[in-house]
């Protein structure tokens, strides 16, 4: 799909997009710039963060007040939240774009679909709402009121399709991850490290909340772990805006967490994207997560799905140890860890999953498929 000039002139295209976390944020500046790349002349405007802003989004609100874990957390911000709800409609109202591309977030972009469905506003999902796992009953939402739905992960067409939605599978972006920006030496001289010794990767989360719950049980395990493995090395992907305390002299902090998990040996993370981005890159890890105690008794209840981890889902069998809720101990992580440092074969079955999981997520170029499904719709 090529643009021309004449297009150009005679159009400008008005997109309203919602992300609102971290890894949505990334989603929203790739498929920004993919869009833009097939079609200059459009504008973005509404929720995100700053990775959509530095492509051109003029932002309404940012993902660092918009990101929550958990019922209990969403229901302390409520009043906060249904002030954001109230915005977005009076500025789709107002803006009236040619069409509303939302990304993942379900709690707040599936509540506004429903909201705005009278609107008569075509609907993009990007990244869809994991109904497959809980609350199945929403797939009415995307059945009635959204017109296209893309698919980043390949078991989810058909589970969509035999439910009256039609969904596309464009791939898995993380198919492209881009290669570090400093090389291995560089890396491990920046950080003080050495090479030759090894270097456990922590993930704690994205979102200071997941932080919380988690750092202090990260902490007791590295400390573990050094008991019996002096020469460990030990690094933390942080996001810019979190928080870590305490921070002791001997943890060394990375912002770009895809390049700790390139130079690392094992990782330990907070189930989310990032096993997933961990998987691709091919480093052995431990996955864990803890929520207040009334967000995980919905969740267990509700839930529908074997497995926590989307590796493990995507494999449809246990390729990464999960330790949730009270089986996120210390010493469990310390155990589990302690088998990926010293057991060559626990890590090679591993690799071999993870070669599955690759193999599954399609081929590159899932940002671009994405972008001409959209730009099809109106040129």
């Amino acid at each position: 799909m090529t643009q021309t000039p004449e297009k150009t002139k005679q159009k400008t295209l008005t997109f309203f997009i919602i992300a609102g976390e971290e890894s949505g944020d990334v989603h929203g500046s790739r498929l920004i710039l993919s869009i833009k790349k097939k079609y200059s002349d459009c504008r973005f405007i509404g929720h995100g963060g700053n990775k959509m802003v530095e492509q051109g989004l003029k932002i309404l609100e940012n993902i660092n007040n918009l990101s929550m874990v958990g019922f209990s957390e969403v229901i302390k911000h409520l009043p906060y939240m249904k002030r954001v709800m109230s915005q977005t409609i009076k500025t789709i109202k107002e803006i009236s774009p040619l069409r509303i591309i939302l990304i993942d977030y379900p709690g707040f972009n599936l509540r506004l679909i429903k909201r705005i469905s009278s609107l008569d506003i075509p609907i993009t999902y990007f990244i869809l709402p994991q109904i497959w796992a809980w609350k199945e009953s929403r797939i009415k939402i995307l059945r009635d009121f959204v017109d296209q739905s893309l698919s980043i992960f390949p078991f989810e067409q058909d589970w969509f399709k035999h439910r009256g939605v039609n969904v596309r599978f464009v791939g898995h972006p993380f198919t492209e991850l881009d290669p570090p920006k400093i090389s291995r030496d560089n890396f491990f001289r920046k950080h003080k490290l050495l090479p030759d010794k090894p270097l456990l990767v922590l993930l704690p989360g994205s979102r200071q909340q997941e932080i919380d719950q988690h750092w202090e049980i990260f902490l007791i395990t590295v400390q573990l772990l050094r008991l019996s493995t002096p020469e460990l090395q030990v690094i933390v992907g942080k996001a810019p805006s979190a928080t870590l305390s305490p921070l002791p002299d001997n943890i060394y902090v990375e912002e770009n967490t895809i390049t700790a998990l390139h130079y690392g040996n094992v990782a330990l993370i907070a189930s989310g994207t990032a096993t997933l981005e961990a998987a691709v890159i091919n480093i052995p890890m431990v996955v864990c997560y803890r929520m207040s105690f009334f967000s995980w008794f919905l969740i267990k209840k509700l839930s529908k799905v074997s497995f926590a981890s989307i590796v493990n889902l995507i494999g449809k069998k246990e390729i990464v140890p999960e330790f949730l809720q009270n089986e996120m101990t210390s010493e469990n992580l310390y155990k589990a860890l302690g088998l990926l440092l010293n057991d060559s074969e626990k890590r090679n079955s591993m690799y071999t999953g993870f070669s599955e999981v690759r193999k599954a997520l399609g081929k590159p170029g899932a940002y671009t498929r994405s972008a001409e499904a959209i730009l099809k719709k109106h040129l």
